[in-house]
């Protein structure tokens, strides 16, 4: 087990939900101990602020943050922005913390460790800068491989990006443990990585080595548990994700499926063609449309809908919602974030069981 670090999170003006939702999964899931949030736009600020049970302080800068006891070991980059692109703002930022003797992880497509300016720091203060999304040096395509005898491969899958697929597929390991199953999560991307200290950033491989790959981190994932729950990436009609999510459907060949959803939500998160919208699909026939995909190369079956319900404030409102959902695909709903994982949990594994497919 490696020793845990102790991280200063670097999320200048956008922590919080959205972009800087790797700083939110890091701090929720991850094993480290997270010393500061760096944001100018919110110092001063607790990120119990949007995670009440988090007592971590927002400070306005690195000097800030190496100013606290215990110091931060490791600056952590926070923001997963369109492009992964590094803000050229940062670079200040970043040379100073190496400079400090801070390690540098990042989840950016643009790879730190290949700037010369941070490389040749990170050399002189004896520092490491690890990129997260440099994929591995393995080029391998897809082979068939079929699932081990009595794996489970459940695939999370959604109706946009950035509404809580990897959070879903943590929360129904947690559940399955707690259930006394034998279960195992398949990072595939940035921040799962960074929680769970392994996997490959699927949006990050060349096309033709992007099944194979999944293919063999769905065998590690047997390795690691009976029950292997797959980290889904973007929406099958995303107009710029789509492919991450193809790939995963057609590598991990899941038995089953769990459709991840916001609430509320109508249109896709793509904001760059100012004349254009491209609507969230109607969830019976999207549904549907993946299990199509997916039986393209193998039998899936959709078991159960989680629904993000992060937008309704009241509890009844939400479970009411729930209950429209539940009515509108036929299949078990709930929100494993809001009201546990537990329900959701039981009624997946009782699913999966009963599909002919799947070994008994």
């Amino acid at each position: 087990m490696p020793a845990r670090r102790r991280l200063a999170i670097l999320a200048e003006g956008q922590f919080g939900f959205h972009h800087g939702k790797t700083a939110v999964g890091v701090i929720r899931y991850g094993p480290d101990d997270v010393v500061a949030v760096i944001d100018s736009s919110q110092a001063g600020g607790n990120v119990s602020s949007i995670l009440p049970d988090r007592d971590i302080p927002i400070v306005a800068d690195l000097d800030d943050a190496l100013s606290l006891e215990p110091r931060p070991d490791t600056l952590l980059i926070g923001i997963a922005p369109t492009g992964g692109r590094l803000p050229d703002s940062w670079r200040v930022t970043i040379l100073a913390a190496i400079r400090a003797g801070l390690d540098v992880h990042s989840g950016l497509h643009t790879f730190l460790g290949d700037d010369p300016e941070f490389a040749a720091a990170a050399r002189e203060a004896g520092t490491a800068i690890v990129d997260y999304r440099r994929p591995p040096a393995r080029m391998e395509t897809a082979v068939g491989r079929r699932h081990g005898p009595g794996k489970r491969v459940i695939l999370t899958v959604g109706t946009d990006c950035a509404i809580g697929k990897m959070s879903v597929a943590l929360e129904l390991r947690a559940a399955a443990r707690a259930a006394g199953r034998s279960a195992a999560f398949v990072p595939t991307g940035q921040t799962g990585m960074m929680i769970d200290g392994w996997g490959a950033a699927i949006d990050r491989l060349i096309s033709d080595f992007a099944q194979g790959t999944v293919e063999w981190l769905v065998e590690e994932g047997e390795r690691r548990g009976d029950w292997v729950i797959v980290e889904g990436q973007g929406s099958l009609d995303h107009p710029a994700y789509s492919s991450v999510t193809l790939a995963l459907i057609h590598g991990a060949t899941p038995q089953a499926m769990v459709l991840v959803h916001k609430a509320g939500q109508t249109e896709h998160d793509f904001d760059h063609l100012p004349d254009a919208s491209f609507p969230i699909a109607p969830l019976r026939p999207f549904i549907e449309l993946h299990e199509r995909m997916a039986g393209l190369v193998a039998p899936s079956k959709v078991v159960a809908v989680a629904l993000n319900t992060s937008a309704i404030e009241s509890p009844d409102e939400a479970r009411a919602e729930i209950a429209r959902i539940a009515a509108e695909t036929g299949l078990p709903v709930d929100d494993p974030f809001r009201f546990g994982p537990a329900p959701l949990w039981a009624a997946i594994e009782a699913g999966v069981e009963a599909l002919p497919w799947v070994e008994g």
